[in-house]
């Protein structure tokens, strides 16, 4: 009985020795091999998704990204479609919704979208080493009751009021699938600076090879993903800011 119990023991001790052993890269591996493969996610070109966020009526939005940085944001209100962010490589853009036109961002925003332009797409750790970006493992947490490897990955700083300042965030990939289930950053600027966003992902589903969540949490808000196109069909155009 007393050998029995030493193997036990000695087969725990393994599992707990195996456990710390994983590294940032491991983990970082394994979310792509079991999300379609990392050569299967550099054929991703651009993706569409169509979504739901519900502010007491269901909002749809529509979120269209390239591998090259460009972004559009689209919500449909009471049927009338507004581009709520844009960037089209060059000049970043949102709509006023008093006036209902379209306005430039500022110069030290637009600077900060070009310097990140594709680097956090399809995610920040695709190729991250060819991108510039470094992490580390930070240990292991308990997220809603997951246990999750913590994954710090620091990208290149950003400029806030003429400072540069540290792009960093922390992925919880769960442990047994490896996919992130959330991820946490400090906010840089604006109202709610120096406080921490965090952002949830549950649902992964299949489309084309490929696992996206579906369903997605920003701070405290649900998005409901309905579809997902992989490398649609895209129109410059939807990037551009129009002439007033």
């Amino acid at each position: 009985m007393k050998t029995i119990k030493l193997f036990a023991l000695a087969i725990i001790f393994s599992f707990a020795v195996t456990t710390q052993a994983q590294t940032a890269e491991e983990i970082v591996a394994n979310y792509f091999e079991n999300t379609g493969g990392e050569e299967a996610w550099n054929k991703l070109e651009s993706l569409q998704m169509n979504a739901v966020v519900n502010q007491g009526f269901d909002i749809p939005v529509t979120i269209i990204q390239t591998k090259d940085g460009r972004q559009a944001i689209k919500i449909n209100l009471q049927g009338q479609e507004i581009t709520q962010l844009a960037f089209d490589g060059e000049v970043a853009w949102v709509t006023n919704f008093q006036t209902q036109k379209a306005e430039k961002m500022d110069s030290e925003t637009i600077e900060t979208f070009k310097k990140l332009a594709g680097k956090a797409f399809p995610s920040p750790f695709l190729n991250y080493k060819e991108k510039g970006h470094t992490i580390a493992l930070l240990g292991e947490e308990i997220i809603d009751g997951t246990n999750t490897f913590k994954v710090e990955i620091t990208m290149d700083p950003i400029i806030v009021d003429g400072k540069e300042v540290e792009n960093k965030s922390v992925y919880y990939f769960e442990d047994e699938n490896f996919v992130p289930i959330q991820t946490a950053s400090e906010v840089t600027q604006g109202p709610t600076k120096g406080q921490t966003a965090k952002e949830s992902f549950s649902d992964y589903t299949e489309v084309d090879g490929l696992y996206f969540p579906f369903a997605i949490t920003f701070g405290g808000q649900p998005v409901d993903i309905k579809s997902i196109e992989v490398n649609p069909e895209i129109d410059d155009s939807v990037f551009k800011m129009p002439t007033q």
